[in-house]
């Protein structure tokens, strides 16, 4: 295995390993979430229909909602940490992003449910004025929620995940509704019965609010939304400060998860060796995956020139094709030495030549412009020739 195989090998590890890593952290995360979430929305719930608080009822099944939003984050963060495979070539970040639009459908639709409840309890006449218990539970609710959120979204940073940040926003949404909540049940305690049937309308307004949120921000991703300014900003600025680079264009980027990938069209001086070339395109991989915090993966493409600006080569003659027409152009030409080396430059819609010949050929042909000249007027016809240039070694 060579230095360059061996470099890669160890970058795609150490990808592979955070992405374990990261996945043991979001399902632990998600399993902490989902075992507070079971005994909170049981509590409310019972305690909602016991006594009569619609309001509370509302955020119990908010809090079960929230416990399936758990079930999908473990789902999806098992899947997400997987290497790509044949089927994923991108990884698996994808699945992240899905559990996030499905979250966020599942919330609109149970925040539907609990608007419609909320009406109907404000025009039935005969509502029932909440227990004290009631307010005890919504007291209780909103001291889980806010602890959630500060696990999760110190999680979050950590990890990088846009899956466990939304879902500690979406705890800080919870323990803000369950605020409605208490002042609702507190305020149906003391007489204001129609109180406890507004504060169930309201959470159910917020938590539409959380859900066309998610479901936005997923679907952005899914049609493959490039990373914000500054990112793509940061890593024009990070292509540029490598040697060799002279300039970058088409370059584009797209999330899949917390990860995002990238390709670049970097222009390099026009006669570079293929081995210089690549060693460039190597360095900007490198140097992105290390800079630019979301990038994992970058596809660089190396051009001799601007090919936005300059004449496309797209349909030139390739290498064999172009011997062939040479040879038979230069048959005549007596001077040129049997041994020789033609290398090909596509440049600006045409073809340079640069034609090596060994050192011995400045002893039996000392006239180099001679021949130069000899083997231009020769090839002049070939409508795709280019400059030529004789070189020694």
């Amino acid at each position: 295995m060579n230095m360059h195989e061996g470099h890669q090998n160890h970058s795609h590890l150490d990808v592979h390993e955070q992405r374990t890593e990261r996945g043991r952290e979001t399902r632990k995360v998600a399993l902490v979430s989902g075992g507070v979430n079971l005994l909170l929305s049981l509590a409310q719930i019972v305690v909602g229909l016991l006594a009569s608080s619609a309001a509370l009822v509302a955020d119990g099944i908010h809090s079960a909602s929230d416990l399936l939003s758990d079930v999908l984050v473990w789902f999806a963060a098992r899947h997400a940490a997987l290497a790509p495979d044949a089927d994923h070539p991108y990884g698996h970040g994808r699945f992240e992003t899905a559990a996030t639009l499905g979250l966020g459908i599942i919330l609109t639709l149970v925040a539907l449910g609990i608007v419609w409840n909320g009406f109907e309890r404000l025009f039935d006449t005969d509502r029932a004025t909440p227990g004290k218990l009631a307010l005890v539970v919504a007291a209780m609710g909103i001291a889980a929620k806010e602890s959630l959120y500060w696990y999760t979204i110190f999680a979050a940073k950590r990890l990088r995940s846009e899956m466990l940040r939304a879902n500690a926003w979406h705890h800080r949404s919870d323990a803000i509704s369950s605020v409605v909540v208490l002042v609702g049940v507190g305020g149906a305690v003391i007489g204001f019965t129609y109180m406890d049937a507004i504060a169930a309308i309201v959470v159910g307004v917020m938590v539409a609010k959380i859900g066309w949120d998610l479901a936005k921000s997923a679907l952005t991703e899914l049609v493959d939304t490039a990373l914000d300014e500054e990112q793509v900003g940061e890593a024009k600025q990070v292509i540029m400060g490598i040697d060799g680079v002279g300039s970058v264009h088409m370059l584009r980027t797209r999330r899949h998860g917390a990860e995002a990938s990238a390709d670049v069209h970097v222009q390099v001086a026009p006669h570079l060796s293929v081995s210089e070339g690549h060693m460039i395109s190597q360095a900007v991989e490198d140097r992105l995956i290390r800079k630019v915090e979301a990038l994992t993966d970058v596809t660089v493409h190396i051009d001799p020139e601007d090919d936005e600006d300059a004449p496309a080569c797209r349909g030139l003659p390739l290498r064999v094709e172009v011997l062939q027409a040479l040879d038979a152009a230069w048959r005549e030409v007596d001077a040129l030495p049997a041994q020789h080396e033609v290398r090909l430059h596509y440049l600006s819609g045409r073809i340079e030549v640069e034609l090596v010949l060994p050192l011995r050929s400045l002893t039996e042909y000392p006239d180099t412009m001679a021949l130069l000249s000899a083997l231009e007027a020769a090839a002049a016809d070939l409508p795709w020739f280019g400059p030529l240039r004789i070189l020694y070694g």
